[in-house]
């Protein structure tokens, strides 16, 4: 994984832009991983954002990081939750360096859960609070904004 994102600073100008490549890589990845993800768990359907988010931080990162995540700081409408990593096996041996202070290095996390989420018909957007590799932070954090439930569109011809 580091050598992706050294390659990505390598061909890209900004570390905002290499957090929006991260994003993207993720995106599409999740789009794919959630197929692997309904097979191996023989999960047929997400009733509730609440049951979403402990499918993913239970059983979607154990399956795929080898870590669980803690689902908690919910907010008063239940649209918004936190993901909470207290070891994040992207940032092992890593050591950011000052002039990247502004790298979200794991950003690739927020892609995954968006693009998984969206190909179950869940739109969701996601950012991080907290980094285990920035100084003071002892944990990883995501939060988790659900914006909409999507409709299944009915491919063109489909009869």
């Amino acid at each position: 994984y580091g050598a992706i994102v050294m390659q990505l600073i390598a061909d890209y100008d900004t570390v905002e832009e290499v957090n929006v490549q991260l994003d993207k890589m993720g995106y599409n990845i999740g789009v794919r991983l959630i197929d692997e993800f309904l097979s191996q768990s023989r999960i047929t359907k997400f009733s509730s954002l609440k049951e979403t988010a402990d499918l993913i931080a239970k059983v979607g990162f154990k399956m795929f990081l080898g870590v669980t995540a803690n689902v908690g700081k919910w907010s008063a409408d239940e649209k918004e939750f936190s993901l909470t990593l207290d070891d994040n096996p992207f940032t092992d041996f890593v050591d950011l360096p000052e002039q990247y202070s502004g790298l979200l290095y794991s950003n690739m996390l927020c892609g995954v859960i968006r693009g998984a989420l969206e190909m179950v018909q869940m739109k969701v957007t996601c950012s991080f609070i907290s980094d285990a590799l920035r100084n003071g932070d002892n944990t990883t954090e995501i939060r988790v904004y659900f914006k909409e439930y999507l409709s299944e569109a009915q491919p063109i011809n489909d009869e």
